[in-house]
């Protein structure tokens, strides 16, 4: 007997039936017409709305610092946790200060001796604050003048005294041994005025080289001075305070460790303003400018809009992405937009452009090609288009693409259309 088989094979509406008996092959053919798909419809509208386009973005901090200490150390108090709000110069981490305190009293030890010799000196060439120096006003130097103006006093007698003797014995009236006592003591005071001037310019060489050694003291006090100012920046630096205010986001450190100058104590952000950085395509870098209105939003808040503005464009486009950052700043008094958030935000744009709306109900949605769908009614059948969403407002859809305006689209019975499906119309 020979063997008979079957085979069904089913093509959308068409259903071919395969038989086979022996070497005879009849192939039969049955085609089965869909039945109408009763649809409701409704006009693709076109409207005049402000002009902008839709980005998305990643908020950020209006400030965020790491904070470092300036000097190692030791931690001995962390007074601030991760959430902490902290004012500007509040103390978020203290290092142990023994160390700086005991550099700080040697620095001040040297700066009391330093200027104790500085003013010893002044005091001993008569320098004070309203005096300025003057040789002549050294005791050493005023006693040596005196010395020296005494000693030409004593030089001018002997000569007058030689003199006169020299006349009285040129007429005999004084012996030659007077003359010669006369002449030996003009030469004896000579003598004396020339050493009391050597004292004196030697004083005031002295007064001179005394004065330069203040100067030098001087400097010597102003170096010790600065090391006291180090030393006091070193301690007032163990307490490592908040830049600025906002909020403490991590706090890495704990008592008892030792932290050097590439250590992160802590980081603190200010989110009272908030940026948001929208990565968009170069084809944009002429439509947008600095002080264009930005409207946001995020999951964590669906229900509000977020106002903002855009602060700066960056005036080159990344090569890899084609695209460029537009940097809008939100004012965030309440906290609600946290650094990280993604955001979906429309910049609007001067001016109006031409917009196509549908009902929401005639956009499906198909997670298998994860796409927006709409389908148009023409000539009793439906037909497929692929859309975008720009956004949504009340009962009807703007679209970004898809469609042109005018046509009509279905609003009903979706899941069991396609393209191509024949339809009727129930109404509008």
């Amino acid at each position: 007997m020979k063997s008979v088989f079957t085979r069904a094979m089913f093509f959308g509406p068409m259903v071919l039936m395969l038989s086979s008996c022996g070497s005879k092959e009849a192939v039969q053919t049955k085609t089965t017409a869909p039945a109408p798909v009763s649809v409701t419809t409704a006009t693709a509208t076109v409207r005049e709305v402000a002009a902008d386009f839709e980005e998305t973005g990643s908020f950020v901090a209006d400030e965020s610092s790491l904070i470092a200490p300036v000097v190692p150390g030791r931690v001995i108090a962390t007074p601030v946790n991760v959430g902490t709000w902290v004012n500007k110069g509040d103390v978020v981490c203290e290092l142990d200060p023994r160390d700086a305190q005991l550099r700080l009293d040697q620095a001040r030890a040297q700066l009391q001796e330093a200027t104790a010799s500085v003013r010893q000196m002044q005091s001993r060439i008569g320098v004070s604050a309203t005096n300025a120096f003057d040789p002549e006003k050294v005791p050493e130097v005023a006693a040596a003048r005196a010395n020296y103006e005494s000693a030409q006093a004593n030089a001018r007698m002997a000569t007058a005294d030689a003199q006169r003797y020299i006349n009285l014995a040129a007429t005999g009236d004084v012996s030659q041994s007077a003359l010669q006592r006369a002449r030996t003591q003009q030469e004896t005071t000579q003598a004396q005025v020339n050493a009391a001037r050597q004292q004196y310019e030697a004083a005031a060489n002295t007064a001179r080289q005394s004065s330069e050694m203040i100067s030098t003291s001087q400097a010597t006090l102003e170096g010790v001075k600065a090391q006291v100012a180090q030393a006091e920046k070193a301690l007032a630096d163990s307490k490592i305070r908040a830049p600025f205010d906002g909020f403490i986001t991590a706090r890495p450190v704990a008592v008892g460790e030792y932290v050097g100058l590439a250590d992160k104590i802590a980081t603190i952000v200010r989110i009272s303003r908030v940026k948001l950085d929208l990565q968009t395509p170069e084809q944009r870098a002429s439509l947008a400018h600095v002080g264009d209105k930005v409207v946001a939003r995020v999951a964590a808040f669906p229900n509000r809009e977020f106002q903002g503005r855009v602060i700066a464009v960056n005036a080159s486009v990344d090569p890899n992405s084609r695209a460029f950052i537009l940097e809008a700043a939100f004012e965030n008094k309440d906290a609600a937009l946290k650094p990280g958030m993604f955001a979906t935000a429309r910049v609007q744009l001067p001016g109006t452009a031409k917009a196509v709306f549908v009902p929401k109900a005639a956009v499906l949605r198909d997670k298998t090609t994860d796409s927006n769908q709409v389908f148009t009614i023409s000539e009793g059948k439906a037909h497929l288009h692929v859309v975008a969403i720009q956004d949504a407002s009340g009962d009807h859809t703007r679209l970004a693409s898809g469609l042109t305006g005018g046509e009509v689209v279905a609003t009903g019975n979706l899941s069991q259309l396609f393209d191509g499906a024949p339809v009727t119309e129930g109404g509008k």
